[in-house]
């Protein structure tokens, strides 16, 4: 999927005015049938089924709060088919909106910016379960994950579900992420996709617990691991390119601590300083080439490259700096090319530099708990998002290189750290 772009210089976008936000609108029964429809074909493909767990406690009419974990675009026709005729708001990403407002607002949407405080989103929220008597759908981790395990959820949560005090349904997944990582530049592989709908929270056992303990039951529920899951059941994947770009998340050789000179490609991730090579196996290991084997599992392979990252800010030598195109988002017309600049991120935390001097813009490690960022976006390029809900600067790395998921533990790092600090 592609998105609307248009060069304009940055003095003139800052100039556009704000976008004005809007209260939520009842999905339309129409769009939710022809989304449904339009599902089928995909879902059969995988085979999709599912199962209920005490959702017979939820009643036909009764708003709830529905939380999913992400791990591609399936995601949504998932929840099409399983919540169908039952209308529920869709909180996505505001980007999702550029040159599709109507049609976001006619399926329910809401929009809001990753990983940025956004106070409007819960009145948004309170607004579509009191007022216009719907459901809403989550995806509490707010990003796809890199690594096929579960990405930080914010403490927030909690607070919204006893702000919301309407029951809460879980859904997860099996084979989403098999199906279609994030990593692999949208190449959809052959999988059966399944399904659990459980009847997580009442009202009242909300009403109950802590904040503390409400973060708690979610956080131990959204705890996964997709390629564990696929050794474990013994699925295969046999596509010849299910390691392309696989460098993206293991991106430093453990071999020679190398960054940036991996190669994924076809079923192979090998080391271009050192030569180290290792195969993606068929059930989801890796498998050295010859020699040592460093690492079996994608996740482990990853978890080292986070406490390098940690172990890197500790010593005071972690460091990004590296030429970036620039897009900005004001408003849902259009993403605004605006030039070039240089993106920094420190101990200190993000600094974005450039369209000719005119734009120097500071984000402190304390902004966020996580970064929005991601693989191939919109099909322009691997990118890093920083800013505010009414204007975000979209930072594509130039002459590529390996940069996206090592930025993005740095920032979940620096958070904890000065969270810790408090």
């Amino acid at each position: 999927m592609k998105i609307k772009t248009i060069a304009m210089p940055y003095q003139d976008v800052l100039a556009l005015p704000a976008q004005k936000r809007r209260l939520p609108k009842k999905p339309s029964f129409f769009f939710r049938s022809l989304v449904r429809i339009l599902s089928a074909g995909d879902l059969k493909k995988v085979r999709f089924k599912y199962h209920f767990v005490g959702t017979e406690k939820l009643g036909k009419k009764e708003p709830c709060l529905i939380l999913m974990n992400h791990s591609c675009f399936t995601d949504l026709e998932i929840a099409s088919k399983i919540f169908y005729p039952r209308p529920y708001q869709i909180v996505c990403t505001s980007d999702g909106f550029v040159g599709k407002e109507w049609l976001m607002r006619c399926l329910g949407c809401i929009p809001t910016a990753k990983f940025v405080n956004d106070t409007a989103l819960v009145r948004d929220m309170l607004y579509a379960v009191k007022k216009l008597k719907t459901s809403i759908l989550l995806y509490p981790e707010a990003s796809y994950s890199f690594d096929g395990t579960a990405t930080p959820l914010p403490s927030s949560v909690g607070k919204l579900l006893k702000l919301l005090r309407v029951p809460v349904v879980m859904v997860r997944t099996y084979g989403a992420f098999l199906r279609d990582p994030l990593y692999n530049a949208l190449q959809i592989r052959q999988t059966e996709i399944s399904a659990d709908v459980e009847y997580l929270l009442s009202p009242e056992q909300i009403e109950e617990k802590s904040v503390q303990e409400l973060n708690a039951i979610l956080t131990e529920r959204f705890t996964f691991d997709n390629f564990r899951w696929q050794q474990e059941h013994g699925v295969l994947i046999d596509e010849p390119f299910r390691a392309d770009h696989l460098n993206r998340v293991l991106y430093k050789c453990p071999h020679c601590k190398t960054e940036g000179k991996m190669l994924g490609k076809g079923t192979r991730l090998i080391c271009q300083a050192c030569g180290k090579g290792y195969e993606l196996t068929e059930d989801g290991y890796l498998k050295a080439l010859d020699g040592e084997t460093a690492f079996t599992h994608v996740p482990d392979w990853y978890r080292w490259e986070r406490e390098c990252v940690r172990k890197e800010i500790e010593d005071g030598v972690y460091s990004l700096q590296i030429p970036v195109k620039i897009c900005m988002m004001k408003d849902t017309k259009a993403i605004y090319e605006v030039g070039t600049g240089e993106l920094t991120h420190t101990r200190d935390g993000f600094r974005l530099t450039g369209c000719d001097g005119a734009l120097d813009y500071r984000q402190k490690p304390a902004a966020s708990y996580s970064l929005y960022s991601d693989y191939y976006w919109y099909e322009i390029g691997d990118m890093i998002c920083i800013g505010k809900p009414d204007l975000l600067y979209y930072c594509f790395p130039i002459g590529g290189g390996d940069v996206v998921a090592k930025t993005r533990m740095a920032a979940e790092e620096l958070f904890k750290m000065e969270s810790a600090a408090k």
